[in-house]
């Protein structure tokens, strides 16, 4: 399996516009951070978790010819904004599957009625194939992915796991029966969005906290703000197992 982080940022990814903040000043393009995603493969199948307001940009820079179906995490705009652009594969594969909880498909379907519309069907718009997420494993190809129950704050979210690898962001607490869907990753991939506390999100201490209760093998953290600190100097304090994800980082599992 191989996994590339198409964008690592938080809602406003990085750099922040207009903002003046050193490392959104920053010329290290491991400090340029496009809006949160992943590229999932294995065997011949290619899938995709979430798909915010840079995803054209993120298809283009790795290539990604096809794809067989979108997860989502949750509703926020910076998972879900780019939907729109599924239009290219959509001409090319026919109807996209997307995967979701019944809430967000409620509210992708307010927000993209013309692709979600049965009936008078815009010509030019896209079409996908609703697939509920439930808190239960659901076949994906060849593979079951396992939903992880999260929440956002007030708002539930799902993580993914596939096999040995799991994905989970804009995670704020996650019941211990949760947690014990995690165990015996080689991957974990979950949010860590800055050093300070933040009020829907794990801060850095709080993501090493709960790598430390998964104990995978590595983890990588992603949906990272510029009050981060800059990747490089933040990397160097991070255990040996634990990485800083980088936008067009890849990873094999």
């Amino acid at each position: 399996m191989k996994v590339t982080f198409l964008g690592t940022g938080t809602s406003q990814g990085i750099p922040v516009i207009g903002s003046t903040h050193p490392v959104c000043l920053s010329t290290n393009f491991k400090d340029k951070r496009l809006r949160v995603s992943v590229l999932i493969e294995w065997d011949s199948f290619v899938y995709v978790i979430d798909c915010g307001p840079d995803f054209r940009q993120q298809m283009l820079t790795v290539g990604c010819n096809k794809i067989d179906g979108i997860l989502f995490t949750h509703e926020h705009a910076d998972h879900t904004a780019g939907l729109d652009d599924i239009r290219p594969y959509f001409f090319n594969q026919g109807p996209i599957p997307v995967y979701a909880h019944k809430r967000v498909i409620g509210e992708l379907t307010r927000r993209f009625d013309y692709i979600f519309a049965v009936e008078d069907k815009y010509p030019g718009a896209p079409g996908v194939l609703i697939n509920e997420v439930k808190n239960e494993a659901f076949p994906l190809a060849n593979l079951n992915v396992v939903p992880i129950d999260g929440m956002h704050y007030n708002l539930q979210v799902f993580g993914y796991r596939f096999d040995k690898f799991a994905y989970l962001t804009d995670m704020k607490t996650v019941e211990d029966k949760e947690i014990e869907k995690l165990k015996n990753l080689d991957v974990l991939v979950i949010n860590a969005l800055r050093q300070q506390p933040h009020a829907t999100h794990f801060n850095l201490e709080e993501a090493l906290d709960f790598i430390e209760k998964v104990n995978p093998k590595r983890a990588y953290l992603t949906h990272i703000s510029h009050l981060m600190g800059f990747h490089d100097d933040v990397q160097q304090n991070l255990p040996e197992n634990i990485f800083l994800a980088y936008d067009n980082l890849q990873i094999t599992i």
